[in-house]
C-alpha cells in the first residue's frame, strides 16, 4: 500500500496561491484629484462597486494609501497604467 503525504501537496498549493495573488495596486493620496474623480476611476478601471470605490477613496484620503486591487501582475498592469493615465498616483507592489 502506498501512502501519499498530502501535507506537501497542500503546502505547495498554498505557496502557489500566495504567489498568484501577491501583487496589488496601491493608490496614494494626492491634493489634486477630487473624491468623485477617484471614485469614478476606481469604478471604471478596477471594476469596483460604488460603495467599495467610496471606501477606498476615504482610506486613501485619511491613511495616505489603500490597496485597491489584488491579483496577477499581467491583469493589474493595464489597470495601474489606466489609473496613472488619469493622473492618479498608483503602483504595483
Amino acid at each position: 500500500m502506498k501512502i501519499i503525504n498530502s501535507t506537501h501537496t497542500q503546502e505547495d498549493s498554498d505557496v502557489l496561491l500566495e504567489e498568484a495573488i501577491s501583487n496589488k495596486i496601491v493608490l496614494f493620496n494626492d491634493e489634486v484629484n477630487s473624491f468623485d474623480f477617484v471614485i469614478d476611476a476606481l469604478i471604471k478601471v478596477c471594476l469596483h462597486e460604488a460603495i467599495q470605490a467610496e471606501q477606498c477613496t476615504i482610506l486613501v484620503h485619511f491613511k495616505g494609501r489603500c490597496t485597491v486591487k489584488e491579483g496577477d501582475y499581467n491583469d493589474l498592469e493595464p489597470m495601474c497604467t489606466a489609473l496613472l493615465d488619469r493622473g492618479l498616483t498608483a503602483e504595483i507592489q
